[in-house]
């Protein structure tokens, strides 16, 4: 295969401006330019760098990159089917996710989003004596420890955090104490005080996170979701907050996105809700054209994809 035209597509620019990556990726050795939709301006390209699927991509190149670590919009039978490579983003959001996490952690520990609420209304009001606390040494359950989890580990083992995971390999991680089997997901997220899933969305993780998970964990431990919205059964988990089965979330991803006007989850006084914002970084771009940047690379020394998925 050979990349001598490599289309940014504008659906990008729902993380960063198209130009941005077009420009970082200006000294490879294809030419790259941004595209939108027209199948005539996509046929002249060999590859697409891509943040949305769209089928003329089946049709006019050999090569997708999704600008995301999660691929499970695109149908991946198709591509196999039609020999179209696609690679993902894996392994680029382990900071930008840890921090996430770790803030939202913070905020809800330190009660910082009661703050900024009574900001927006001049309420001077403090939080009961028993209300915040500290993380140095509470209990986090990471279920999934791949890139993202293992980011969430290593920030949350840095100020003190007892860690364990969850993953279908009970092979030790790094900043983790004790690694579950995904059978024992009840017993592991029990005693935790967050509980953060991080896993991608597959037939076996959807609904992972379901109304007796949630019964599992202690009324006062807080769900965390920078997975899928999929991945955790929403319906579960508002019932959950409703009876204070837990005590609170926070949530960066969600069944239907945008989330809709009429959800409960909005008015929740210890909710959270950010809107698929955890990988945000001004420097994403930049991450996605040393990704591409190499696999262009790869392919001209006809070696395998980085990340390829189908």
């Amino acid at each position: 295969m050979q990349v001598s035209e490599l289309g940014v597509h504008e659906s990008v620019v729902a993380i960063f401006p198209p130009e941005r990556l077009r420009d970082a990726l200006a000294d490879r050795d294809p030419d790259v330019r941004v595209v939108g939709d027209d199948p005539d301006d996509l046929r002249t390209c060999d590859a697409i760098v891509t943040f949305e699927h769209r089928d003329a991509f089946l049709d006019a190149v050999d090569w997708v990159h999704s600008i995301q670590a999660g691929y499970d919009r695109f149908p991946l039978e198709e591509f196999e089917e039609r020999g179209v490579v696609l690679t993902n983003s894996t392994g680029i959001h382990d900071t930008s996710v840890g921090e996430t996490v770790l803030g939202m952690m913070l905020s809800l520990a330190r009660r910082l989003h009661a703050f900024a609420r009574n900001q927006t209304e001049r309420v001077w009001d403090r939080p009961a004596w028993d209300e915040p606390f500290t993380l140095d040494g509470e209990r986090l359950c990471v279920v999934g420890l791949g890139t993202l989890g293992r980011g969430i580990a290593e920030r949350a083992d840095a100020v003190g955090m007892t860690v364990d995971g969850v993953r279908r390999s009970p092979d030790p991680v790094p900043h983790v104490r004790e690694v579950h089997a995904a059978a024992d997901l009840h017993e592991a997220v029990a005693d935790a005080r967050f509980v953060a899933l991080a896993t991608p969305l597959t037939e076996e993780t959807r609904g992972l996170m379901d109304g007796a998970a949630f019964e599992a964990m202690h009324e006062d431990a807080y769900f965390i979701n920078v997975a899928r919205g999929e991945c955790a059964d929403q319906d579960a988990l508002v019932a959950a907050l409703r009876e204070g089965t837990i005590a609170g979330a926070a949530l960066d991803v969600f069944e239907t996105e945008p989330l809709p006007d009429d959800s409960p989850l909005w008015e929740m006084d210890d909710v959270v809700v950010t809107p698929h914002a955890a990988a945000a970084e001004r420097d994403y771009y930049r991450h996605i054209a040393d990704l591409v940047g190499r696999n262009v690379r790869q392919v001209a020394a006809g070696e395998s994809f980085v990340n390829r998925v189908a």
